[in-house]
C-alpha cells in the first residue's frame, strides 16, 4: 500500500484563487529546495512548517537580540522548528503562550509558566510535554504579549510571510489582536534557514497576512525596514469557510458574540 498523501492545509482556504495558487506554487518550490539541499529534518518539509538544520543556532541568535532581552511574555507557534525558541524562553524565565495545534478546543492556547513545569524546559516546550506542564486557557487568561514568534515556509526580506496555507497563524494573531493582547508595536519574529529567506516582492501578500519584523537565521538577523506601522490585525470573515469556522471554537464564539465582529455580523 502506498503512503497516504497528506491533505493540503490550504484545501479550505478562502480568497482570491490566483493568489492562493501563487502561494501554493511558492511553497512547493521552497519545500523542494529544502529536500534537494538536505536541509530538512524528519519527517520532511512538505505540508508543514518545515523543521530545518540549524534551528537551534537560529534560536540562540534570536536569544541574543535586544527584543529577547526586553521580552517577558512570548507567543509562539507549536511547530518543530520553533521548539528551540520555546525551550530557551522557559530556560530564561519567560512565560510562553503556545497555540493549541489548529486552534482546536474551546481554550486555544497553552500557558507555560516557567516556575510551574512538570518537566525540564526542553520537554515542557514540546507539544507532547505541554499537555503535562501547561494548562489550556482562553484569551481572557493571557497577559499582553511582548514578542510573537511565528513559523514560516518562506519569508521575504520585506517582511512578507508565507505559511503552510491553513491560515491559522494569521487567525491566532487577529484573535489575540482583537483581544488587546497584541498591539501595532508588538514585534513579530521568525526563525528560518537562509534558503527560506527570499528577496522583497517575491512572497505574495494579502491584506490580512501577518508581517514579520525580525528574520533570524543561524547566520544573521534581518531587521525589516517597515515604512508604515503595522495595521491592526482583523478577521476577514468573508474569506473563512464554514468548515474553518466549525473547526475553531474561538472563532465560532466571536462570530456569535454581541455586536459586529471583524467584517461580518454575528451569525
Amino acid at each position: 500500500m502506498s503512503p497516504r498523501t497528506p491533505r493540503r492545509h490550504d484545501h479550505d482556504a478562502g480568497g482570491d484563487r490566483d493568489l492562493l495558487a501563487a502561494k501554493a506554487a511558492l511553497r512547493d518550490e521552497v519545500w523542494s529546495r529544502l529536500e534537494v539541499e538536505r536541509i530538512r529534518r524528519f519527517p520532511g518539509p512538505r505540508h508543514r512548517i518545515s523543521n530545518f538544520v540549524g534551528a537551534e543556532a537560529a534560536a540562540e541568535r534570536l536569544r541574543a537580540t535586544p527584543a529577547w532581552d526586553a521580552m517577558r511574555t512570548l507567543k509562539a507557534n507549536p511547530d518543530s522548528p520553533q521548539w528551540p525558541v520555546r525551550q530557551r524562553a522557559l530556560e530564561d524565565g519567560r512565560t510562553v503562550y503556545m497555540a493549541v495545534p489548529r486552534l482546536a478546543g474551546p481554550d486555544p492556547f497553552f500557558l507555560l509558566d516557567p516556575d510551574h513545569l512538570a518537566d525540564a524546559p526542553r520537554r515542557a516546550s514540546s507539544i507532547a510535554g505541554a499537555s503535562a506542564s501547561a494548562r489550556t486557557v482562553g484569551l481572557d487568561a493571557l497577559d499582553p504579549v511582548d514578542l510573537v514568534v511565528t513559523g514560516c515556509v518562506a519569508v521575504g526580506r520585506d517582511g512578507a510571510r508565507l505559511g503552510k496555507g491553513g491560515g491559522f497563524s494569521d487567525l491566532e494573531f487577529a484573535i489575540a489582536s482583537q483581544a488587546g493582547l497584541i498591539g501595532p508595536d508588538t514585534l513579530v519574529a521568525t526563525t528560518v534557514h537562509p534558503v527560506q529567506v527570499l528577496e522583497p516582492g517575491v512572497v505574495p501578500r494579502t491584506a490580512h497576512d501577518v508581517e514579520v519584523d525580525l528574520i533570524v537565521t543561524p547566520d544573521e538577523v534581518v531587521v525589516v525596514d517597515r515604512a508604515t506601522p503595522r495595521a491592526p490585525a482583523r478577521i476577514v470573515w468573508d474569506e473563512l469557510t464554514e468548515e474553518k469556522l466549525a473547526a475553531i471554537p474561538a472563532l465560532a464564539r466571536l462570530a456569535q458574540g454581541a455586536g459586529r465582529v471583524g467584517d461580518r455580523p454575528p451569525v
